[in-house]
């Protein structure tokens, strides 16, 4: 099984069907639910912990939008223990967007820079290309051995054309 790390990171679609080609999904939701659920955090809207702001600011400056920081906050244990990664690129709203483009623009660049097996994909806009969007994830699931690496690359890096 392997760590998969998906963006749009709270996107449902992707978490299911990386799940049901038997690896784990790493989603923003499980760093939200940790945020809700650990005890001794504040109440909501605050559930941070004094060390949150710093994690973010290991990824962007203090100038940076505070949104920005806080996202990358919550995504840096992802990343952390990603072993490879689906990136899906136009996306609509509906189909998890980030809510910031400027930290989809710096995950990108984290990921690629890890150097992992990485499937980057367009949002599919019909019945066909839907086909084939979930064929190369199942695809890319399957060439995946169990430490994450592809099986004959380093970097699977896929592209939609």
């Amino acid at each position: 099984m392997t760590n998969i790390f998906i963006y749009p990171t709270n996107s449902l679609i992707l978490y299911d069907l990386v799940e049901r080609f038997g690896h784990k999904p790493l989603a923003i939701m499980q760093e939200i639910k940790k945020k809700v659920t650990t005890a001794g955090i504040d109440s909501p809207p605050l559930n941070i912990t004094p060390e949150d702001p710093k994690i973010g600011l290991k990824y962007a400056a203090v100038e940076v939008p505070a949104g920005v920081r806080g996202r990358m906050s919550l995504l840096d244990p992802l990343i952390e223990d990603a072993e490879a990664a689906i990136l899906v690129e136009d996306a609509p709203i509906g189909f998890g967007c980030m809510g910031c483009q400027r930290t989809s623009e710096l995950i990108g660049l984290l990921i690629r820079a890890k150097r992992i097996p990485t499937l980057e994909l367009d949002y599919p806009t019909s019945d066909d290309s839907a086909k084939d969007f979930v064929y190369r994830i199942s695809e890319f699931t399957k060439g995946l051995g169990a430490t994450g690496e592809a099986e004959g690359a380093k970097n699977a890096e896929v592209a939609e054309e």
